[in-house]
């Protein structure tokens, strides 16, 4: 199958990812206290007792665990996270210059909350989704990955559960109680948005005359299909079989075709998210 994008290009993809990390760490995560993932949540816990900033402490902590990464996870990934590393340091730094806050920016604590939490997991699933990360605990998360069968919000979960424990003795309960929510949901979030990133449609399609299909399906689609050959139970009727796989949006240009060209055809559509091989 030819290859084609299905995403931001890996550029822009850890971009706008980190950018939107630094905005829901900024603005929601630091001023509230809320610990509940990664080097800035760790910052979040340490930088009361420090003389330098959380930003900072960001930056010093991302670049021993970029070390790490490079160990690890090999020259390729080190790469995208040295820039990505970079740019949410250089981010969080402009930002507490150009927009200084000495309190959250609203008295609604639940409200600032989802702000810190889907800001973040939004651009932490575009930066995996390109094989990237932000730096700091996800690379930590990224090793357990590799090395073991869990996905990575199971992977987050555990590598940043420790300073949400952390958190909650400095900063008492409550402020536990909302990082460990936090963490919980950020964790099942960062999941689901990768898997509806990563989803594919695989088609099974019953038909009688599959030439003007297949012809759709590899001048138009620019996919492939793969042709078999099966018996109706209830007719006994020879007919053809064809399978492919696709994104959602092809199959659904699929789908109207096939709706014109072959009303007879009977066509089976499920989702997954993944496929291994030439196009995917």
């Amino acid at each position: 199958m030819a290859k084609k994008k299905r995403t931001l290009p890996p550029f822009a993809a850890m971009t706008v990812g980190t950018l939107l990390v630094s905005l829901g760490v900024y603005f929601f995560k630091f001023p509230n206290n809320f610990s509940f993932g990664g080097v800035t949540g760790l910052a979040v816990v340490v930088a009361p007792y420090l003389p330098i900033s959380a930003s900072d402490f960001t930056f010093i902590a991302n670049v021993l665990l970029l070390l790490l990464g490079f160990v690890f996870l090999g020259r390729g990934f080190g790469v995208k996270t040295i820039y990505t590393s970079l740019l949410m340091s250089i981010s969080l730094t402009l930002l507490e210059r150009i927009f200084p806050l000495s309190a959250p920016l609203t008295s609604e604590p639940v409200l600032e909350l989802g702000f810190a939490i889907a800001l973040p997991a939004v651009g932490a699933a575009l930066l995996f989704s390109v094989g990237a990360s932000g730096g700091g605990t996800d690379v930590i998360a990224m090793i357990l990955k590799k090395y073991t069968s869990i996905d990575i919000g199971q992977a987050l979960f555990f590598s940043d559960l420790l300073f949400v424990l952390m958190g909650g003795l400095l900063f008492g309960v409550e402020t536990f109680l909302f990082s460990f929510a936090g963490l919980l949901i950020k964790a099942l979030l960062i999941d689901n948005v990768i898997a509806s990133m990563n989803q594919v449609k695989w088609l099974q399609v019953i038909c009688s005359h599959p030439e003007e299909i297949c012809r759709f399906i590899t001048k138009d689609l620019k996919r492939s299909a793969t042709l078999s050959s099966g018996t109706g139970a209830f007719t006994g009727e020879e007919r053809s079989i064809l399978f492919t796989a696709m994104t959602p949006r092809e199959a659904r240009h699929l789908q109207q075709f096939i709706a014109d060209a072959d009303p007879s055809a009977f066509v089976i559509i499920s989702t997954t998210h993944e496929i291994m091989g030439r196009g995917f």
